[in-house]
């Protein structure tokens, strides 16, 4: 255990001297823009639920899945480099303490990415000016299943990050896979088992859309996330374990 938050520790501090958190204020703010810029009276709907409903399509559609990869991709980097696998694994430090410490970099950041976008959904309420009371239990509801559904994506990433010296081809790779939510999102075969498309399933709220995936309960989304989630990190930990470096 203590190997583990000396690794996670490095992996902080690399992390802490790049710029690269700042993308995650990237989609929070157009987010934002788009929340206070919709139409949330036409319907009967309780408008934070329209708004969040905008607002997710954006985030968890493109942004999320992308961000999902790119961090991955941008930790690896470092040992990618100058034999940085050899200088890192010659240590006193097992393989999946390292391999666990960049996934909890990853998954940290994507929940203060949340964080950031919740702070935009009552920002853009307040320049709505709803009168409505903020349904917390919703928002809480949309925010943390939207992260966890990025779990799988992350544990799936980092394995294909870590294999590939190259940063662009993962990142290539991501954004290719990506890009076709735009379809399947609106199948309900395929939808709930595509884990570019679990995070905006998980994160619209209940009752915004009534087609395709969308109609599948939260709860039998998150076994299919779970499942996924526990498939892909055992895989990538195990593949990294065995990997001759």
């Amino acid at each position: 255990m203590g190997t583990f938050f000396r690794v996670l520790s490095s992996e902080r501090l690399k992390m802490s001297k790049s710029r690269i958190w700042l993308l995650l204020l990237a989609s929070p703010l157009l987010s934002t823009l788009i929340g206070a810029l919709a139409e949330t009276s036409y319907s009967d709907a309780n408008p934070w639920t329209v708004m969040l409903g905008a607002m997710a399509m954006l985030h968890a559609l493109f942004f999320l899945p992308i961000m999902s990869g790119l961090l991955p991709a941008f930790l690896c980097r470092y040992e990618h480099t100058g034999g940085g696998w050899k200088q890192l694994l010659v240590l006193p430090v097992s393989r999946s303490a390292v391999y666990l410490a960049k996934f909890t970099i990853v998954a940290g950041l994507l929940a203060l990415c949340q964080l950031i976008f919740l702070g935009g959904v009552l920002a853009a309420g307040w320049i709505q000016a709803f009168t409505a009371p903020i349904p917390w239990a919703m928002i809480a509801s949309s925010l943390l299943g939207g992260w966890i559904a990025c779990m799988p994506l992350v544990a799936l990433q980092l394995g294909v990050s870590l294999s590939w010296a190259s940063f662009a081809a993962p990142l290539a790779l991501n954004v290719s896979l990506t890009i076709p939510n735009i379809l399947i999102v609106s199948s309900a075969k395929i939808g709930p088992f595509y884990p570019w498309a679990q995070p905006v399933l998980a994160m619209m709220p209940s009752g915004e859309e009534n087609y395709g995936a969308f109609n599948l309960p939260l709860e039998s989304l998150m076994i299919t996330v779970v499942g996924s989630f526990l498939l892909f990190l055992a895989a990538g930990l195990i593949h990294f374990r065995r990997k001759e470096i």
